[in-house]
């Protein structure tokens, strides 16, 4: 399988593994702006988009 979104195997299997243990053993549920888990996913985002932003220029 391709990858698509420009994160290495290594990056994806550690985000994976960080997030499930913020899920497991974090803090409770907090609002969106503070929650750990939803400041990686939106850091995931932020990295999947510019990598495909320059796919697209190039």
């Amino acid at each position: 399988m391709r990858n698509r979104d420009g994160l290495t195997l290594g990056y994806r299997v550690l985000w994976r593994l960080n997030w499930l243990l913020l899920h497991v053993a974090g803090p409770a549920e907090q609002s969106e702006d503070r929650d750990p888990r939803r400041r990686l996913e939106r850091e995931r985002a932020e990295k999947v988009a510019r990598y495909r932003a320059q796919q697209a220029e190039d």
